[in-house]
């Protein structure tokens, strides 16, 4: 079946697995690959699409506009992945949808590790840790995971990411919002509280001078472990657990 994957995270899932993917966003950087590109998350090219006619063009329902399952109803395969535990029923659903048996033994392996989570450990010992800046302090009791700067913005507890801390031992720490992704000012910030910064999607580690240079405990920390969905994060979460 040809896929076009609107999704870069599904999209390393799918290739790894030998689905066929005849199209994919530009921000698809894994694997690289000669799979043609028809856009991005948010904007494609209709024509392109339309000419490479797929069997399905798969979504989800945060990365994508609404517009783009209402332009193909009949091909679109939509996913909404907000937990860890989500991924088995949505990967149980490609395998079915894609008819792959690759998909349907991944989605076994996450079942499995979502049943796991492991006990708390220090701040010091957070997994995926590109690049310490000012390690915390025993006194650290909180966590903001930062994805982007003007305006500074992070994640909540009802996020994916957020999900990957918790079976990781850390996602009681994050602070609460009714946002997903929220703004805050640093300012306002208690210096108890250890900055993560996402590698991305802004590419923070390209900052890391001026960010080690602020008053808190800070680190940049591997953001596609945190937020790839699929073959990355339980690769991830295999080898810590």
């Amino acid at each position: 079946m040809k896929v076009i994957s609107l999704v870069p995270s599904w999209t390393e899932t799918l290739l790894e697995c030998g689905v066929e993917v005849i199209g994919r966003t530009r921000y698809c950087i894994h694997p690289t690959n000669d799979v043609k590109i028809v856009g991005g998350t948010k904007d494609w090219n209709f024509e392109l699409i339309r000419s490479l006619n797929p069997d399905f063009i798969l979504l989800d329902q945060e990365e994508n506009k609404k517009e783009m399952f209402e332009a193909w109803p009949e091909k679109c395969v939509i996913t909404h992945v907000e937990r860890v535990e989500h991924l088995s029923s949505h990967l149980d659903l490609l395998a079915r949808t894609f008819e792959n048996q690759k998909l349907q033994d991944l989605a076994l392996r996450w079942q499995f590790i979502s049943d796991k989570k492991i006990t708390a450990r220090s701040l010091k010992d957070i997994p995926g840790i590109l690049r310490w800046m000012n390690p915390p302090s025993e006194d650290c009791d909180r966590l903001l995971y930062i994805i982007w700067k003007n305006p500074w913005m992070a994640v909540n507890q009802d996020t994916f990411i957020s999900s990957m801390l918790r079976h990781l031992g850390h996602g009681d720490k994050l602070s609460q919002h009714e946002k997903k992704y929220y703004e805050f000012e640093l300012k306002d910030l208690s210096t108890n509280c250890l900055l993560l910064f996402s590698s991305e999607p802004y590419p923070f580690l390209k900052h890391s001078e001026a960010i080690g240079k602020m008053n808190f405990a800070s680190a940049i920390i591997d953001g596609e472990f945190y937020s790839w969905f699929g073959m990355r994060s339980l690769k991830f979460l295999e080898e810590f657990k």
